[in-house]
């Protein structure tokens, strides 16, 4: 009778062992979450955390909790200077150091930083490696209470090309990032460090940054937004022949920030270059409206076509963009907090107007062009209104509900002020502009770039396959192609190109502030001259057909 409850028992062990297993695989470790073992720092949760590094990639993960992990690491220096542990940390992706230094010193101290390796303090009579921290003799009697001697931790992190510690101000694109993504961490004991009255100094050695680009001293700042952001509060950004130094006067985790940079005197000249073509263009644009009133009322078809509205209304909308940038920028910091508030929303409106009704010409197009049949709707152009002044409505009200409108400032190298105007404030803010200004337009743009390619096609393809040809043809064409390209916007398009040096800023400063100069062109060619000489009378004829569609 012995072995059959032994037998029972063992095979009861045997169920609650496998019952855990099961649990165990049914419920795996997210690492990247950052939930599970955030105060543990051994060998194996350091790896883990740091894989996190280039799993949580820029184009996001569910899996990620980026402000668990951020807190994690920012944490790490304040394990690292308890009493007992470890001096030296060597991993790949991390080196710190941990020394125990008397307050009574009479010199400046000095640590390598080689990312290679692990911090060190250098000696009296070694030379001073590239990258290195300064420490103030008076650093030392700024700490508060009376200590004989503190605990200096110095970490070298290197957080690689995810989102790890990247924040809002890094906008995908532009070729901003961490510099070689390191960053150095100082902490003494457990006791907050600021406003140093002698500054520590930290030299980051690189290359000579490309000439559009600049570098910023910056350190986390935990308090700002929901996951952080970089700052420079408190610290400057110096120039050297082998690197930058930047001096701080507080301790916490420090980079320096590759951007791209605008100094005063190019900011002068492209505001001035902007200046002018927006004044041009508002002449031109102003002339447009004119010439479709007077052509009204003179041409009984004025009243039924929906492409000289389409085209009018967006030439509105670029004059009220227009006039609102030459408000905000003549305006500057000028008034209070609410006049600036109400600029910025102002001059956001107009914009997402303007792309709007982008999108709407290449909507219009391909009705005209590419689908042909099947194209009718009631009260066409009424729709197309309430969408084009609408939608942009709607954006901007949510934005405005966020509070994300404010002061901007654009600064140059020496991260003084070169341009100031009301647009979205700097942090959280945004995330906003990412989404309403640059995802906005880029999917407005791509579907008319789409649809441009489809009726260049058309014109070049199916043309050329008529048993006519007339001879000289392929000029009108470009010209055609032309004219519906400052329709679409494709001079804002420019603007992906611009990373690539300064004249490509210049070039598109110039050409998209005088887009309303070639809708004004394209709109005159179109509709003052008699159709059978205008280089684009099969779109007035298409448009026409379109038209009669509605009625």
């Amino acid at each position: 009778m012995a072995t059959p409850r032994g037998l029972g028992s063992l095979l009861l062990l045997l169920l609650l062992l496998t019952s855990g297993q099961e649990n165990t695989t049914e419920q795996p470790r997210n690492t990247c979450l950052g939930r599970n073992n955030i105060d543990k720092y051994d060998i194996l949760n350091l790896n883990d955390k740091a894989s996190c590094f280039t799993k949580c990639n820029q184009s996001g993960s569910n899996s990620c909790n980026v402000e668990n992990l951020q807190r994690y690491w920012l944490n790490f220096e304040a394990h690292l200077v308890k009493e007992g542990l470890t001096e030296k940390v060597n991993m790949t992706f991390l080196k710190a150091l941990v020394q125990n230094l008397s307050t009574n010193t009479a010199e400046d101290l000095y640590f390598s930083l080689k990312p290679s390796q692990i911090p060190r303090q250098v000696m009296k009579d070694e030379d001073k490696p590239p990258d290195r921290v300064r420490l103030p003799k008076s650093f030392f009697r700024s700490l508060p209470g009376n200590r004989s001697e503190v605990r200096l931790a110095i970490t070298i992190l290197d957080i690689g090309s995810g989102t790890l510690f990247k924040g809002p101000q890094l906008g995908l694109g532009d070729g901003s990032g961490v510099l070689n993504n390191h960053l150095v961490g100082l902490s003494v004991g457990q006791m907050r460090v600021t406003k140093l009255a002698e500054p520590l100094e930290i030299v980051f050695s690189h290359q000579r940054p490309p000439p559009n680009m600049t570098l910023t001293c910056v350190f986390w700042d935990s308090t700002k937004g929901p996951t952080g952001d970089w700052a420079s509060e408190g610290c400057s950004t110096e120039a050297a022949p082998e690197g930058t130094v930047c001096c701080c006067d507080h301790l916490t985790f420090f980079a320096l920030l590759l951007r791209p940079t605008l100094d005063q005197s190019t900011v002068h000249i492209l505001t001035r270059i902007s200046q002018a073509g927006c004044g041009v263009s508002m002449i031109f644009l102003a002339f447009t409206i004119i010439l479709y009133a007077v052509l009204r009322l003179s041409r009984q078809r004025f009243k039924s076509e929906d492409a000289p509205k389409i085209h009018v209304a967006l030439g509105g909308s670029l004059f009220l963009l227009n006039l609102a940038f030459l408000v905000n920028v003549g305006s500057g910091s000028k008034g209070s907090d609410a006049a600036c508030w109400a600029r910025g929303a102002v001059f956001h409106y107009f914009l997402l107007c303007a792309f709007t009704w982008m999108g709407l010409e290449a909507f219009h197009l391909y009705l005209l062009a590419v689908r042909v049949f099947n194209t009718y709707f009631g009260h066409y152009f009424l729709k197309l209104s309430l969408v084009g002044w609408g939608l942009p409505a709607l954006m901007v009200i949510g934005t405005g509900s966020a509070n994300s409108y404010g002061l901007y400032t654009i600064r140059d190298r020496e991260n003084r002020t070169s341009l100031e105007l009301c647009w979205f404030r700097e942090g959280t803010a945004m995330y906003t502009l990412y989404i309403t200004v640059h995802g906005y337009f880029l999917i407005t743009f791509l579907f008319g770039m789409v649809v441009l390619a489809l009726v260049a096609w058309k014109i070049f393809t199916l043309s050329g396959a008529t048993a006519v040809k007339e001879q000289g043809q392929n000029w009108k064409k470009v010209l055609t192609i032309l004219g519906l390209s400052s329709l679409l916007g494709v001079t804002w398009g420019l603007a992906i190109f611009t990373p690539l040096g300064l004249s490509t800023v210049y070039i598109f400063a110039l050409f998209n502030s005088l887009q309303g100069v070639f809708i004004c062109c394209w709109f005159t060619i179109l509709y003052l001259p008699s159709q059978s000489t205008t280089v684009s009378s099969s779109t007035a004829r298409l448009d026409q057909a379109h038209s009669a569609s509605q009625e």
